[in-house]
């Protein structure tokens, strides 16, 4: 008859095996009944701020520069006649003739005796004394009374300065093609 410790061994060893076999089952049963992995959901679309604003440079406003010059006026016996703009001069139209600012620019002139201003288009070029820079019109003179002196100082203020060039302004500067 074997003996208990060969009986004993055998049982042992059975044992091992069997539990082996049974690991062995289970895992491979779980690996094929394990159901497949959901995907996960899509994250949402990431919500970013808004970029914030771009860095802008803002120019300083400053007060536009005047200047202080010798004014005279134009009477009603040149009417009619053809002004540096190509428009017939007309004492009755706030304009004025300088040679220096742009025509089609617009100025604020200033009486510095009485303080009395009015804003003008510059339309001609003039005057053509020493010491004057300016010619205003019949109209602008009397708004700002200085028709009975003739001559005053005025101060005079750049109020636009997008000048409007003339047909005949044009063909003396560089050529551009014309505008649609």
């Amino acid at each position: 008859m074997p003996s208990n410790s060969r009986v004993y061994g055998r049982i042992a060893h059975t044992a091992i095996c069997l539990c082996l076999a049974v690991s062995v089952a289970a895992c491979a049963t779980q690996t094929e009944s394990r159901p497949e992995p959901m995907p996960l959901p899509a994250a949402p679309p990431a919500v970013l701020p808004p970029p914030p604003p771009p860095l802008v440079a803002v120019p300083e406003v400053k007060a536009k520069p005047s200047r202080t010059v010798t004014a005279s006026y134009q009477g009603s016996d040149t009417a009619g006649q053809l002004t540096s703009s190509g428009e017939p001069y007309n004492p009755n139209n706030l304009t004025a003739a300088s040679r220096s600012l742009a025509i089609g620019s617009r100025i604020k002139v200033t009486n510095a005796a009485n303080g009395r201003s009015v804003n003008v288009r510059i339309n001609d070029r003039g005057p053509f004394v020493h010491g004057r820079s300016l010619d205003l019109s019949k109209s602008a003179a009397e708004k700002i009374g200085m028709t009975h002196k003739g001559v005053t100082r005025v101060r005079i203020t750049r109020i636009k300065s997008h000048p409007v060039l003339t047909e005949t302004e044009s063909r003396s500067t560089t050529r551009t093609p014309a505008s649609p």
